[in-house]
């Protein structure tokens, strides 16, 4: 018998738990928000996950999520097409937009170098960031990887990739806490970090 007196509710709660930081409390809360709502925004609410589970993309540029081949900023001419930042995932593009401080153009990697939780260079768009080097003029790459040991990997065997580079290559000042995630760091911090960027050295 479900404790909640409905199998329905329960099978909600459940789904809703599922969700990173949803504890079964705070999913009850939700489920019986919803069933209280007005119909249509519950069906709004479902129409929205669903169309986004079945036609959000990937841009074929950067890889940022998109809603069509090239994501917005990508397709931005008022962007800085000579400079670009590479970062672990798409939280860090959002993170990097809201101190309204980088113009220029992203490569999202798709994670970091992690042996530990079997993460390869082969399952990162690392290869592609290359490719990109060899056909876009780009004059500086700055490298935007969480401050961890991780990061620390990733930034290393990116720049042995890039030993035909004429560019600069870039990292973010050390103004983000070591083991920190961008995503984490207030703007003002994270601001700075890109602002104050300097030379990679191994």
């Amino acid at each position: 018998m479900s404790e909640y007196s409905s199998i329905l509710l329960e099978n909600a709660v459940n789904e809703f738990s599922r969700l990173p930081g949803i504890g079964k409390k705070t999913a009850l809360r939700l489920s019986l928000h919803l069933l209280r709502e007005d119909a249509r925004h519950t069906q709004a609410l479902a129409q929205a996950i669903s169309q986004m589970k079945d036609n959000i993309m990937l841009c074929e540029r950067c890889h940022n999520i998109s809603d069509t081949k090239l994501c917005t900023i990508c397709a931005n001419p008022k962007r800085d097409e000579n400079v670009v930042c590479v970062v672990s995932d798409l939280r860090d593009v959002l993170a990097i937009e809201r101190t309204s401080t980088f113009n220029g153009l992203y490569h999202v990697l798709g994670g970091v170098i992690s042996p530990v939780e079997g993460i390869s260079p082969s399952d990162l768009n690392i290869q592609e960031l290359i490719q990109r080097t060899q056909k876009e003029t780009f004059n500086e790459i700055i490298l935007a990887l969480p401050a961890t040991i991780e990061g620390d990997t990733t930034n290393y065997y990116i720049y042995k990739q890039l030993a035909e580079f004429n560019g600069k290559v870039t990292s973010i000042s050390k103004g983000i806490a070591i083991g920190d995630a961008l995503e984490f760091a207030d703007e003002i911090t994270l601001s700075r970090s890109i602002l104050n960027r300097t030379l990679f050295q191994i």
